[in-house]
């Protein structure tokens, strides 16, 4: 096994589970691949924010869920607008699970109530439908799906295109709506949350018990051998590369490498009280004028209080692409002022992270069952096999691993 990223973990944990011998070779310092967690002055900061919904239906066949000790956001979101020049915070929710929201959810300047409750009626019928069902739809783009699912422009500028985006780090709605649905379906049958000790958890869960060989560099894949950057060999009847795309772009040269989604991430400690932030609530908070350069923002402390110290909040920023300059961090700044109503010049800047390669894009068609075996003992998982999401990632490494032992061999 090539990677010690979720798709690569969930591999060896089937393969192991079937009583296959599997070693995990890893390059990096520590199991996650893009799902890492930093420690920093006392502070969890996650590798780019992002976070897990517990309703994925791969995650609750092979995760313990109770243990991740998950702390759940508010179904829903806040959206910043302007109202008469003035700055107003609208917040919107699913009344089942944010019934004081209700009256504000249904009040909010959004669109007309016939597009609200169309769109609605969409994402129920998708939490209703299989995954197989939403897969075999006709595709289109998300923004076309959300058009024909009768979504008025208002409700898709003000509040789909700013959450969407940050799901599918792209603004224009190109994202297929086979993973729209499925999107549509997870957030109405789950809450998103964070593991209370950072989402770095999820993957040290699944390599308890696995033979994961860290700071161990592949250079080469063969049939059957992989060849380390130190000159070691390995034998193997089965070799499944389970890496970030580039990588296994690199090692598989037949391997398709999908174009990537990018983004940053800012973290701060705010010099204000914690409770004065979003009302001390979880919620992801997104600009409905989009008036700069952020996707969203949030306290994660809100939810898992150990990510900050006590009576400390970390407040999370995100932007599509790579944003390195000192002017481009003036600008979130300036950003996060109109987003929280508060002054920012003073919030000290704790980290960023650049991920040139957050994501695998999903443009129409999108082939949600992307072949893994490439034959000669050869496999290849990862989100860039399934979906861009921790679903897909685990799906891919068991859908290999199945491939392997399915064709008589062993990762």
């Amino acid at each position: 096994m090539v990677g010690a990223g979720l798709a690569g973990l969930a591999a060896a944990r089937y393969a192991v589970g079937q009583g296959h011998q599997v070693i995990v070779l890893e390059g990096s310092d520590a199991v996650g691949g893009r799902i890492r967690t930093d420690h920093v002055d006392g502070f969890l900061l996650d590798r780019g924010f992002q976070l897990f919904n517990p309703a994925y239906p791969e995650a609750e066949r092979v995760l313990d869920l109770d243990e991740l000790d998950l702390r759940p956001f508010v179904a829903g979101a806040e959206i910043i607008m302007s109202s008469r020049g003035k700055r107003r915070a609208v917040r919107v929710a699913d009344p089942r699970r944010e019934p004081a929201w209700t009256l504000s959810t249904l009040t909010a300047p959004l669109g007309s109530p016939l597009s609200t409750s169309r769109f609605g009626v969409y994402a129920l019928t998708r939490a209703l439908r299989s995954p197989a069902a939403l897969r075999n739809e006709p595709d289109v783009t998300a923004l076309e799906a959300l058009r024909r699912a009768g979504a008025d422009s208002t409700l898709i500028e003000r509040l789909l295109r700013p959450f969407l985006s940050g799901v599918f780090l792209e603004s224009e709605l190109t994202t297929s709506r086979r993973f729209l649905d499925l999107v549509l379906r997870s957030f109405v049958r789950g809450t998103p949350s964070l593991p209370a000790q950072g989402m770095q958890a999820i993957p040290e869960q699944l390599a308890v018990g696995l033979d994961v060989r860290l700071q161990s560099p592949v250079r080469s894949v063969r049939p059957h051998e992989v060849a380390l950057d130190g000159g070691e060999t390995w034998k193997a009847d089965a070799i499944i590369v389970a890496t970030d795309p580039e990588t296994a772009g690199r090692l598989l040269p037949d391997v398709h490498v999908p174009a990537a989604r990018s983004v940053t991430t800012w973290y701060y400690r705010p010099d204000v009280p914690p409770e004065s932030l979003a009302q001390g609530r979880p919620v992801l908070i997104v600009d409905g004028a989009r008036r700069g350069p952020l996707l969203n923002t949030v306290v994660p402390s809100h939810a898992a209080p150990a990510y900050s110290p006590p009576g400390v909040a970390l407040v999370s920023a995100s932007a599509l692409g790579v944003r390195d300059t000192t002017a481009q961090e003036r600008a979130v700044r300036d950003h996060l002022g109109w987003m929280y109503g508060a002054h920012t010049e003073r919030w000290e800047l704790i980290a960023r992270y650049t991920i040139s390669y957050a994501l695998p894009a999903m443009p129409v068609p999108l082939d949600v069952r992307r072949p893994v075996s490439l034959g000669h003992g050869l496999y290849v998982a990862g989100d860039h096999r399934d979906t861009s999401s921790i679903q897909g990632a685990l799906v891919s490494g068991r859908r290999a691993a199945e491939s392997a032992i399915a064709e008589g061999t062993a990762a």
